[in-house]
């Protein structure tokens, strides 16, 4: 019984203990911002394949539809041009096909079966050619390449990582604020982000609030947008985000 009185004594001092570490700190208007991409993804391989060429390294910047990735896909082009080939029989066949069934030489199921080949050939051209499409994996987006996964000539499975890129447009703050702000902090709203790693601040604009309060730590996400371009800006940088606050 000591050790129940115990527990039941103890957990509201720690759920007190855990909402105030929760809780983010706003003294003075002041809140830790971290500055993330728009965009951060990981590209990977859609098919088993080699990998022939892999042309920028860790940092370099690229433009959007810039081949990223491209594998040796001879076996697959091979594959391809067998079933054209198919194709190109099959349809012929159908032309033939229908020609002798207008002179009563054939029955109607020898023609159907003629028609169903030609369109079962269609459908593995259309396979081979989205197969082969996957060899050249094009960037989504203009951005730079955050690390490299894989190396060239590196043997791939289908869903294994190859980069990890981020997009190279204006960067978002990832801010979490505590949720009676939410009665005069609006999109649009202006402040102020000091650096860390730059030791330097940038005006910033509010974009928009999150759609839910966080009930433990009674704070919702938030995220703004530096109106200055510089290329010293990195993702992952953090620092404090000044607001103004109401009087």
């Amino acid at each position: 019984m000591a050790t129940a009185k115990y527990c039941v004594t103890a957990l509201p001092l720690l759920l007190a203990a855990s909402l105030q570490a929760a809780t983010p700190p706003a003294n003075g208007g002041r809140i830790r911002v971290q500055l993330m991409s728009r965009a951060a993804v990981t590209l990977s391989s859609e098919l088993p394949a080699k990998i022939a060429r892999l042309p920028l390294e860790e940092g370099s910047h690229f433009a959007k539809g810039q081949t990223l990735v491209e594998f040796d896909c001879s076996s697959y082009r091979a594959q391809l041009n067998k079933a054209q080939a198919s194709q190109e029989a099959a349809q012929q066949l159908v032309k033939v096909n229908a020609r002798l069934a207008e002179l009563n030489s054939i029955g109607a199921l020898e023609l159907t079966q003629a028609q169903g080949k030609a369109k079962e050939s269609h459908a593995e051209v259309s396979y081979m050619r989205s197969t082969v499409a996957k060899c050249v994996i094009s960037a989504p987006f203009a951005g730079r390449v955050a690390k490299r996964i894989a190396a060239p000539h590196q043997y791939l499975n289908t869903g294994m990582p190859i980069l990890d890129v981020v997009d190279s447009g204006p960067l978002e703050l990832r801010i979490l604020v505590p949720s009676r702000w939410v009665a005069w902090l609006k999109p649009g709203q202006r402040f102020d982000v000091q650096v860390d790693e730059l030791g330097r601040s940038f005006p910033a604009r509010l974009v928009r609030l999150g759609a839910r309060i966080d009930p433990v730590s009674q704070s919702i996400a938030a995220t703004g947008q530096i109106e200055a371009k510089d290329a010293a800006l990195l993702p992952g940088m953090s620092g404090w985000a000044t607001f103004a606050l109401p009087k």
